[in-house]
């Protein structure tokens, strides 16, 4: 018998969920807490859950959320992959790659989602199993005092102080107008809703409720904000600290609000955030930028599952015409030489027997994906190669977009 033959993979069941709970804590070093639980348990959907067990031990776990990505000029049904994890007592037994080759089978074997989308624990594992790192983001570590938005601030009457929860038909509003337009936002329900304006102790980490504002418009809610603040105090006064959740807004006016007013709450000096896209308009409001504390980390990795209808579903920039030579490890389907045509308003991908322009493995098309990773930086570092001289600009041109991808909440 070798090594793992004595763990078998199984469909997860409801009543799997909490030693799967006690699994995940374990693996990234979290409390086992009723609460979080709950919440957690609440959008899990266990029939799209893994189970690795050794007897009657859960020892390892994967799953996805059936919800929707914005990738460029589109809304796609896409494989949200999380909760992957294996017990420290069961490691190096190729359990986790057990797990997410058969995961990716069902994937495709569904039919419906063309693409899988996950964060990343550590950026070494997932390109093994085809993920590119699509959309990187920025994080804040910003000294309030040490900046400030040019401009008088405007009436404050246009901010509302809001309980997310009991505001949450509003944000849903705007969530849903923008949503289109925001690649790497994804589809929230009414049990996502409930799950992102989650609101209990673990959650806090010793900071406040989740307070909201909402900014109104001429004709109603046009940004909101979510955040939480710590307080504290020294010797020479107040260090209490802002740790913004969300800021959403619909147009340049109430984004520059939203952030005036979080950057000026009282006895505050640090402000912290988390999930902004690269091209984030903030580094070009705030008078002095580098006291943003801006660090540049991943964020979304893509998985092109269905190759021809990844490519056909999204929108390019510019008109593109273009012969790909991919290399796929694990779908023997996306392998081959595929033409790519297509430009902003629709796309075809198909099979060809002509020469290849560019060749690439479906990392490299699972980078670029969203706009976020160009080819040309790809090809810079040695993962894709130009065949036909000139294709490489061309190619890469039409696979950007006109913003960078904005991954805005961990899945």
């Amino acid at each position: 018998m070798t090594m793992g033959d004595d763990v078998s993979i199984r469909v997860a069941a409801a009543d799997d969920w909490d030693a799967i709970h006690r699994l995940l804590s374990m693996a990234f070093h979290d409390v086992a807490e009723d609460e979080m639980r709950q919440v957690e348990g609440s959008v899990y959907e266990p029939e799209r859950g893994l189970v690795a067990t050794n007897g009657s031990a859960v020892v390892g776990h994967a799953a996805a959320y059936t919800r929707e990505l914005t990738v460029p000029g589109a809304i796609l049904p896409a494989a949200h992959v999380t909760l992957v994890s294996v017990a420290p007592t069961h490691r190096r037994r190729g359990i986790l790659s057990r797990m997410i080759r058969r995961q990716l089978d069902d994937i495709a074997a569904g039919g419906r989602e063309p693409i899988a989308v996950l964060w990343a624990s550590e950026g070494r594992i997932y390109p093994r199993y085809g993920y590119g790192l699509a959309a990187q983001r920025l994080t804040l570590s910003a000294k309030t005092r040490e900046l400030a938005l040019p401009g008088s601030p405007r009436d404050k009457s246009e901010l509302r102080l809001v309980d997310p929860g009991q505001a949450v038909g509003e944000l849903t509003k705007l969530y849903e107008q923008l949503r289109a337009e925001r690649v790497g936002w994804s589809s929230r329900d009414d049990r996502w809703w409930r799950f992102v304006l989650a609101d209990n102790a673990t959650l806090r980490r010793g900071a406040t409720e989740l307070h909201g504002v909402v900014h109104d418009g001429p004709d109603g809610p046009t940004g909101y904000a979510t955040w939480r603040t710590k307080g504290g105090w020294d010797d020479t006064g107040p260090t209490g600290r802002v740790q913004v959740h969300e800021v959403v807004a619909a147009d340049p006016e109430t984004y520059a609000s939203l952030w005036r007013f979080l950057f000026g709450i009282d006895l505050a000096r640090t402000l912290h955030a988390t999930y902004l896209p690269v091209d984030d308009p903030l580094t070009h409001l705030v008078t002095e930028p580098r006291q943003l504390g801006t660090k540049l980390q991943d964020g979304l990795w893509i998985r092109i599952v269905d190759l021809p209808g990844a490519l056909a579903a999204r929108r390019y920039a510019a008109e593109v015409d273009v012969v790909l030579d991919v290399t796929d490890g694990h779908f023997e389907a996306n392998t081959g030489r595929w033409r790519l045509t297509g430009g902003p308003d629709g796309a075809a991908c198909v099979p060809s027997g002509d020469p290849a322009d560019l060749a690439c493995t479906s990392v490299e098309l699972g980078a670029a994906y969203l706009g976020g990773t160009s080819l040309a930086s790809l090809a810079a570092a040695g993962r894709v190669r130009e065949l036909t001289p000139g294709a490489l600009n061309r190619a890469s041109l039409a696979f950007g977009w006109h913003r960078m991808p904005a991954p805005l909440q961990i899945f």
